[in-house]
């Protein structure tokens, strides 16, 4: 830790990925004239979304109790019009071998809540086969209790989808309250008022022009690479 902090000193420039891993950062005790916010950059995706009759919300990201998948199902679970929930993503494991067994809790509450046909685990995925996921989506959600930046959530931007999520990593530079989603609290009722007024798809196309708009503007690799530039020849 000595190390780290004596190096982050001696740096003419520090550089985070989003705006909770800046405030760690002036924690740390660098000087906040040394911190420079560059996000993880990614390619908008165009390609036209594949319409389903039934609303199709998506997770996407390990599987471990720090994302309190609990919240969703107990969110879903109050909801009284038809939908289809996929969590995407592996478990996390305790050691190289052993599993947290947190999967096995989900599923075993999926059964209690009567959502076994509503909600699909599909385990780990390529990168491929998570466009599909995303493309055929009409939510993103993310109730995680702490994140340092959350690449899916920029991905189901990129995707142009409207996202319900807790203020948390980069929820917090690309979730707009009411314009590109919904910021929710730990309360599964705040993400389940979400999903509802997320019914209607006039929203939805509205959010998610908005949120992949500023997706594009700010999280383009060309324009990662323009800021990266800026700070090298800065000195």
């Amino acid at each position: 830790m000595l190390t780290l902090k004596s190096s982050a000193k001696r740096a003419q420039a520090i550089i985070v990925s989003s705006k909770l891993e800046y405030e760690d950062a002036l924690e740390f005790g660098i000087s906040k004239n040394k911190i420079h916010v560059i996000p993880m950059g990614i390619e908008v995706d165009d390609t036209e979304k594949k319409e389903s009759e039934v609303l199709q919300l998506l997770f996407v990201g390990r599987i471990a109790r720090v994302r309190r998948l609990e919240l969703l199902l107990q969110a879903v679970h109050h909801l009284n019009f038809p939908f289809h929930l996929i969590i995407a993503g592996g478990e996390e494991k305790t050691s190289s071998v052993t599993k947290s067994g947190y999967l096995n809790e989900l599923q075993a509450l999926t059964q209690k809540l009567n959502l076994q046909n509503k909600v699909t685990f599909t385990g780990r995925k390529s990168q491929e086969e998570l466009k599909d996921y995303y493309r055929k989506a009409d939510i993103f959600i993310y109730p995680s209790k702490y994140e340092n930046f959350g690449q899916p959530l920029i991905e189901a931007g990129a995707h142009g989808l409207p996202i319900i999520a807790t203020r948390v990593g980069v929820a917090r530079d690309i979730v707009i309250d009411g314009e590109t989603g919904y910021l929710t609290t730990d309360d599964p009722k705040s993400i389940s008022d979400g999903i509802i007024s997320l019914q209607d798809k006039n929203i939805r196309q509205e959010m998610g022009t908005k949120i992949k708009s500023h997706i594009r503007k700010n999280f383009d690799w060309e324009s990662i690479m323009d800021q990266y530039l800026s700070i090298y020849n800065s000195f």
